[in-house]
């Protein structure tokens, strides 16, 4: 299993290496072990995190040390002043809790941030463009397009179309997690000795993972799948 995941993630690259790749790092599962693979693949990585007012603000201090762990350029924007903009939703809405349980229930769109992925992904392409970078790379999986308008396939399209054609320096988009399970990231970054603990999942963000909302349960769900040992300390 370990060797076809590898393979699968080479032929999304089209078997290019030695790209200048800016990376969304969010400081979650997905986009740590991404970056790892990036590195793996003999990329240079520039690491983006984006403070946008989350509840979950504890992700920042994890793309952090997680981009100290790997020794990568890393900056953190500021759109904090934009917060009341993305309102609607549990992550950026005082008062409004977010919900528990598993990604499937209709609850869980009320985690959804209004376009958060187009906001994200044009700062990327903005330092992409800046620093004469090949590609912006970030880790929508397989799981992610049937609760987020925004990580759908047309959506994707769309977007790498825009950054090809945004600037005279074009800018490759690069999903290469979007086809894999959960699952099969953990076993990924198992693979490549990936810090897992010191990334971060819960929506809630307190001290530990709550271990009920979606994001946990899916977390949860996903190292027990993959055989691994989940090194996350749970309040629950």
């Amino acid at each position: 299993m370990a060797t076809k995941v590898s393979l699968d993630l080479r032929f999304s690259f089209g078997e290019v290496a030695g790209m200048q790749v800016v990376h969304l790092l969010s400081g979650g599962l997905d986009s740590t072990v991404l970056a790892a693979h990036l590195l793996a693949e003999g990329h240079g990585v520039r690491s983006l995190a984006i403070d946008y007012g989350q509840r979950h603000r504890r992700e920042l201090d994890a793309a952090r040390a997680i981009a100290d762990h790997y020794h990568l350029e890393h900056r953190q924007a500021d759109l904090t002043a934009v917060t009341d903009l993305l309102a609607g939703s549990s992550l950026t809405t005082a008062g409004m809790a977010v919900p528990d349980g598993h990604y499937a229930d209709e609850s869980m769109k009320l985690t959804v941030v209004p376009n958060r992925n187009m906001l994200f992904l044009s700062l990327a392409i903005c330092w992409a463009v800046s620093t004469k970078s090949d590609a912006v790379a970030y880790a929508a999986h397989a799981g992610d397009h049937t609760i987020y308008p925004d990580c759908r396939p047309e959506f994707a399209a769309s977007m790498a179309d825009a950054a090809r054609l945004c600037d005279w320096h074009p800018v490759a988009l690069l999903r290469p997690f979007v086809n894999l399970t959960k699952s099969a990231i953990v076993r990924r970054g198992h693979e490549l000795g990936v810090p897992l603990h010191l990334t971060w999942s819960c929506y809630k963000g307190g001290a530990h993972h709550c271990g009920k909302c979606g994001t946990c349960m899916e977390r949860r769900e996903a190292f027990a799948l993959a055989g691994v040992e989940d090194p996350t300390c749970y309040s629950e």
